[in-house]
This record gives C-alpha cells, structure tokens and sequence, in this order.
C-alpha cells in the first residue's frame, strides 16, 4: 500500500524545518563499480533470500507495510520525492525485526527437529504442532534492545519452543513487558547492549540454549544471515510500491549494521552500479559504524551509549554487516538525540500537508540524517543531494514504546493517527 500527500503550496507562515547538526563521513572505500558477486550473495541474496521470501509471506497477516509519499516534505526539503516505509504495522509487532528474528527461530527449529528425525521439516509443520514434544524442550535465547527480542519470542510462541531474553540496564519497563507478553522469561544485566550480548551468548553456551542474534562475530555467523535476508524484503516491498522506479537515495539506521547491510545488499545485487546512494545513520553516542569507517576496521564504542534511540545504542559492528557496507555504503552520518526528538515531532505534526505518521524514536535516524545533510552544504554537496534526488527512508518502528512516544511528541500514537483519518 502506498499513501500520497496532495499538499497544496507552502503557506508563508509554515514552521521552519529542525535545525540538525550532523557528522558526515564520505567512505572512502565505497566502489560503486564493482559487482556484487557470489561472496556477497553469500551473506544475503540468492536462494537463501528468496527462502526467506517464501516462509515469510506465507506467515498468517503478512501484508506488505504502507509507503508514504511525503510530497509537501519533500519540497520543504528541496529534493523531488521522499517516500517513507512505515514499518510500525510489521506484523502486530511494531517494528521491521519481526522479519529477522521470527524468521531465524524458525530456520533453527527446522534444522534442529530434522536432525532429531532423520527428514526434512517445514516450519508450517512445526507451527501446526506436529512435532511438538521435540519443539517444547528447545530453548531460543538472545539480547535485545527492545524490538528484536520482541520478535524473537513472538516466533518462539508461534512455533511453540521456550524463549529467554536478555535486556540491559537502560531498556524501559515497557519494552520489557512487550517481550513478556509473548510468554518469553526477560532476564535485565547490568551493562549496554554488548553487555547483554555477551551475556545471552555465555549463558546460552552453559544451559543449552539456542542464540538468535541479529549481531555477527567471529564463530557465530550462520543465525545472522538468516535475521539479514528477512530485513531485505522491505527493499523488494519498497521497489513494488515504487512502481520500480530506483530511488537515488536511501537514508539507512545504524545500530549493528544488519538492517543496512541488508538493504544496501539488496538494491546492490539487483542494479550494481545504478543503485541508490546509501548512506548509514546514527546516534552521535553510540556511532560504531561510523567509527570503523574511519578506522577501515570494526571499532568498538564503550560506555552507557545512553541514547534516545534505544534501538541504535549499539557500540559493535555486526561482521557480517560490515563485509557489505565496507565498499556498499557511499557515507556514515552521526546525529544528536535533540534530532530524533524533532523529527519524530515532525512526522507527528505534519506541517507541510502531508499525512501524520507515527515513527519511534528509531525510525526517524534516517530522517534527521537527511534534513541534517540537506541543511550542511558540505554534506548536500558528498551526497549529491538535489532538486531531483528521490529519498527511501524506512520508519523501522511504530510507538514501541507507547508511554515514551506520548512524553515526546505530547499526544499518544492513537491521537496523531486519528489526526491523519480527519
């Protein structure tokens, strides 16, 4: 589904876009000529993405999210289109990991019931309950800030095997009790994010547990990959409702890099060198990406990564990600928590006639990277940003969490969307 504004001209007292600050690194290593060949197909694309494909549009209430045409931003801006992939609808579960983490319980329950029963197993078969008994003594575990965890319960419910979740210090109450509401036991550490990571693999190592995480490492990259090829079918929704029409750019959230990756990888294997400009944004206080950028080797952020952005407040490249961002990636951007808390206020207020659109805090890193670049001359000039440039953005979560989305934007997401049905 797409959504179009019909904004007439903006009127001479419409407010004045946020005022964003932004790093901007130009990568240097970027090859905009090169094919994106069988090593990378290997991390995601061919058969295994449309594997994922299959399983996932299968799944009961699958239905491609809406594509907002935000016309009267757009021309706030001073490009020629923005369109915005609104992923708070993913599946009942608020937000794009619903693709990835699902996904990946499943692939790991097939393997693991086909190697107990000598014969290939379908995930239909395990969600219908035929192997029940084998299902119920498997144990998924992972860390998450939030959305991914709430996936990976919400698939470890549907298929019917046990799910422990390992949040950090700084996870809201609410985030909390979404992932409990899908039965899985939440377990909160002390630490960031990386903390928790390496807490849920530790433990998973002792008690039998099965880790689903959407970070790579070194000895843990087959789970990652599955989690990847899920996240790529928003790029393959995006081109249809697009019409087919190639973006000239997208405007892509950090965090690991596995959500990037993955959609760089996507429009790179299909259009090689005609592929949209990528560019990879991030909180200024959890910026690893950008910091292995300019290293040209993964670089890890320490401390609180205390950010607005709970979603992003990750301080460790995802390997994986990184073999496809390393030359696919054209910038790393780095922006303030003051930018995410004015966009998402924007998208709420629609000032510019376009419809109101509810996006978390994690979803608008993308959009405070491109109003941040447009305002920079230095940055609109590195990424070739102009009247005719049409931006992607994907809106990676809805109100996740109700109770803070209502202290930011000052009304709950029930009340904007009311104000996009007047």
């Amino acid at each position: 589904m797409t959504t179009t504004s019909r904004p007439g001209p903006l009127a001479p007292n419409t407010p004045a876009l946020p005022r964003v600050s932004l790093e901007c690194f130009p990568n240097p290593r970027v090859d905009r000529s090169a094919a994106y060949g069988a090593e990378r197909a290997r991390i995601v694309g061919g058969e295994a993405l449309e594997r994922a494909r299959r399983e996932i549009t299968s799944w009961p209430g699958y239905r491609a999210t809406p594509l907002h045409e935000l016309r009267g931003l757009a021309r706030a801006l001073g490009i020629g289109a923005l369109h915005f992939k609104d992923e708070g609808t993913r599946f009942g579960l608020g937000s794009f990991k619903a693709l990835g983490g699902a996904y990946a319980v499943g692939r790991l329950l097939t393997t693991k019931v086909a190697e107990k029963t000598g014969r290939p197993v379908k995930t239909s078969e395990i969600a219908a309950g035929a192997y029940r008994d084998l299902v119920r003594e498997i144990t998924v575990t992972c860390a998450t800030d939030g959305n991914h965890g709430r996936s990976v319960a919400w698939g470890a419910q549907m298929f019917g095997c046990r799910c422990v979740i390992y949040i950090h210090e700084t996870v809201s109450e609410g985030r909390k009790a979404a992932i409990e509401a899908f039965g899985a036991r939440v377990v909160r550490t002390p630490g960031n994010y990386d903390d928790a990571v390496r807490q849920a693999d530790a433990d998973a190592r002792s008690e039998g547990r099965y880790l689903i995480s959407d970070t790579s490492y070194d000895g843990y990259m087959d789970v990652p990959r599955d989690v990847m090829q899920g996240y790529a079918i928003m790029a393959e929704e995006a081109l249809q409702q697009l019409d087919g029409a190639i973006p000239t750019h997208v405007f892509l959230q950090g965090g690991v890099g596995g959500m990037a990756a993955s959609v760089c990888a996507w429009f790179w294997e299909r259009f090689e060198g005609r592929r949209p400009i990528t560019v990879v944004v991030e909180p200024d206080k959890a910026d690893c990406l950008l910091r292995t950028a300019r290293a040209g080797r993964p670089v890890a952020v320490r401390g609180e990564l205390d950010t607005v952005m709970a979603g992003l407040a990750c301080g460790e490249v995802s390997l994986l990600a990184w073999e496809l961002l390393r030359e696919g990636a054209d910038a790393f951007v780095a922006v303030p928590d003051e930018a995410a808390i004015a966009c998402m206020r924007l998208l709420a207020d629609a000032p510019y006639g376009d419809p109101p659109v509810v996006a978390g805090e994690s979803a608008v890193a993308g959009l405070a990277g491109l109003v941040g670049a447009i305002s920079t001359p230095a940055a609109r000039e590195a990424l070739r940003l102009d009247a005719a440039s049409r931006v992607l953005l994907f809106g990676t979560e809805g109100d996740t969490d109700p109770q803070l989305y209502r202290e930011i934007v000052g009304r709950s997401a029930d009340e904007v969307r009311a104000g996009a049905r007047a």
